[in-house]
């Protein structure tokens, strides 16, 4: 009988104790594809290396998914800082009433004077919505801006991680 040719795995193109913070796996870089195909069928590689591929494409696709959300979500914080900031201004100038238009419906306004006060509602999400006072909401907005802006620098690392994995994953199609 034949012997019986083993399996890739992929643990066998991936290298060990190296990865990002996101735990990408890091792709290893086939020197020598004769050597590393062995007795093993050039097809049973290649459906590795594709598994390989297609799960790097989907951590591609989840970061950026991911990095959309944050980008969506960004200019909400800090539009919400700016106001937040403009009602500590106001408070702290003894500024007047100030005139104001809320919007009732579609095309539907209806005109109010506000006095300056020191409490702000937020929306935090799933239909919750928590007041705060101004300079709680002040210092929530500015640590949920800098968490942001963290995320998004620590995703933007990953990302191009992930691409530098996926080029020399595909460079080693063109060898089998």
């Amino acid at each position: 009988w034949p012997q019986a040719m083993a399996a890739v795995s992929l643990e066998e193109l991936i290298e060990k104790d190296t990865a990002s913070e996101r735990h990408i796996p890091a792709a290893v870089f086939i020197e020598r594809v004769e050597e590393f195909i062995g007795q093993r069928k050039a097809t049973d590689v290649l459906t590795a290396l594709q598994e390989l591929y297609q799960k790097y494409q989907l951590m591609q696709a989840s970061m950026g998914q991911q990095k959309g959300a944050l980008l969506g979500k960004l200019p909400d914080i800090v539009s919400c800082l700016s106001i937040v900031n403009h009602q500590i201004r106001q408070r702290d100038n003894n500024a007047p009433d100030q005139d104001v238009r809320f919007q009732l419906a579609d095309q539907v306004y209806a005109k109010a004077k506000v006095p300056p006060g020191n409490a702000v509602c937020l929306w935090l999400g799933a239909n919750v919505m928590l007041e705060y006072t101004l300079d709680e909401a002040k210092t929530l907005l500015e640590k949920n801006e800098k968490n942001a802006n963290l995320s998004l620098a620590s995703l933007e690392e990953d990302m191009a991680f992930l691409r530098d994995q996926i080029t020399t994953h595909y460079r080693e199609f063109f060898f089998f």
